[in-house]
C-alpha cells in the first residue's frame, strides 16, 4: 500500500492536559495520518488548549469539545461521524506512537483491522522509550474470533495484558457497510466489544509484531479503574452477541468463557460494595438471595487473599528488553 496520508487519529481525552500534547505531536509526526481528531469530553482543565498547542500549521488538526462528559465511546463515534478518512485509528490521551509506526502497519492490504505491538511504559521514563525501544521481527498473524476472545480473559498476576489493549487500524468501509460503532453505554470493554462484533461480520483481524504504540503506565489512569456497573455491561456485551449472532461453536463457547469470567469479577464487586456501603450482614443476605453468586464470590476473595501473600507489594510487572514490557513476545529481528 503507497505511503499516503489516509489515516483519522482519534484522541477522546478528559482532563488530559499534562499529557494530550505528545499524543497529538507523535500522530502529526506521521507522515500517513490525514486528520487528527480530539474530542475534548468535559474537562475540567486546559485540555483543548493543551491539544492546540501541538498544533502544526498543517491544517490536519481539529479539536472539538463536549461540555459535558459522555465518556469514551461517543466521543469515538462522535469523531468518526466529523472526519472522513478511509482508515481510523484510536489514540488514548495519556499515550503516544512512536515514529513510523503506521509504515509498518500499511505495508499490506490484506485486512480490516490491523494492530501491532504494544511498548508498556512508566511515565517517569516516558521520554527516553523511544531510545529502548526493541526492534522484533513483524511473524504476522491474524486473530480469529475465538483466539481474540480468550486472549481478553485476564490473567493474575499480569498487569494489562490482554489482547483488546491492541490499537488496530481500522477501515471506515467495513464500519460504515455493518453500521458497527461503539456501544455509548460502555466505558470499559468498549473496543473489545467492537472487535468482536466485527469479528462476528466476517472482519480479518492481522497482527504485527513490531512495536509502534507506547502506552504510559500511571497509577491514576482511568483505563486501570471501573466501576461495578461498568463490569455489567460488558457481560451483558456478551450475552448480546450471543443473543444476536449465529456464531459457530467454538466461537459461541469462548464468548461464554468471557461473560462467565467477567459475570464473575462483576459479581464480587456487587459483594464488595454491598459490604461497604451496608455492611457485612447485609453482603450475605445479598449471597443468600442470590446463590448463584457465591461460588465467583468466594473464589474472588480466596484469591485475593492468596495474592497477597505470594505478592505483599502489589503486582509486579518484569521488564522485557531495555526496561519496558511488552504486550506481545516475538523474536527480535
Amino acid at each position: 500500500m503507497a505511503k499516503t496520508a489516509s489515516i483519522c487519529v482519534i484522541i477522546a481525552a478528559k482532563n488530559a492536559a499534562d499529557t494530550i500534547e505528545t499524543a497529538v505531536r507523535s500522530a502529526l509526526r506521521e507522515p500517513e495520518v490525514a486528520e487528527v481528531v480530539v474530542v475534548d469530553d468535559g474537562s475540567s482543565d486546559g485540555t483543548a488548549a493543551a491539544a492546540k498547542r501541538a498544533d502544526d500549521a498543517s491544517g490536519r488538526l481539529n479539536v472539538v469539545r463536549f461540555d459535558q462528559n459522555k465518556g469514551p465511546s461517543a466521543a469515538r463515534n462522535h469523531a468518526i461521524d466529523i472526519s472522513s478518512a478511509p482508515l481510523i485509528a484510536i489514540l488514548d490521551a495519556d499515550d503516544f506512537f512512536f515514529d513510523g509506526r503506521f509504515g509498518r502497519m500499511l505495508a499490506e492490504d490484506d485486512w480490516e483491522f490491523v494492530a501491532d505491538n504494544i511498548a508498556f511504559v512508566d511515565a517517569d521514563t516516558a521520554s527516553q522509550a523511544p531510545q529502548r525501544l526493541q526492534q522484533f521481527a513483524e511473524s504476522p498473524l491474524f486473530l480469529d474470533l475465538p483466539t481474540f476472545v480468550d486472549g481478553n480473559i485476564s490473567k493474575r498476576g499480569v498487569r494489562r495484558g490482554e489482547i483488546g489493549f491492541l490499537k488496530p487500524i481500522m477501515r471506515r468501509a467495513f464500519l460504515d457497510k455493518h453500521g458497527l460503532r461503539y456501544r455509548e453505554e460502555m466505558r470499559l470493554g468498549e473496543d473489545y466489544d467492537l472487535y468482536i462484533r466485527a469479528l462476528a461480520l466476517g472482519a480479518r483481524y492481522k497482527v504485527i509484531h513490531s512495536c509502534g504504540y507506547g502506552a504510559v503506565v500511571r497509577g491514576n489512569s482511568l483505563s486501570g479503574t471501573h466501576r461495578t456497573d461498568d463490569l455489567r455491561r460488558l457481560y451483558e456485551a456478551d450475552r448480546a452477541l450471543l443473543t444476536s449472532s449465529r456464531l459457530p461453536p467454538e466461537a459461541a463457547e469462548a464468548v461464554r468463557r468471557h461473560e462467565r469470567h467477567v459475570r464473575g469479577k462483576y459479581e464480587l464487586r456487587r459483594f464488595l460494595d454491598i459490604k461497604s456501603q451496608s455492611g457485612p450482614l447485609a453482603a450475605i443476605a445479598h449471597i443468600a438471595t442470590h446463590p448463584a453468586a457465591f461460588p465467583s464470590v468466594a473464589a474472588g476473595i480466596l484469591m485475593d487473599k492468596t495474592e497477597r501473600i505470594r505478592n505483599p507489594g502489589g503486582v509486579s510487572v518484569t521488564a522485557q528488553g531495555n526496561g519496558l514490557r511488552y504486550l506481545l513476545s516475538a523474536p527480535a529481528k
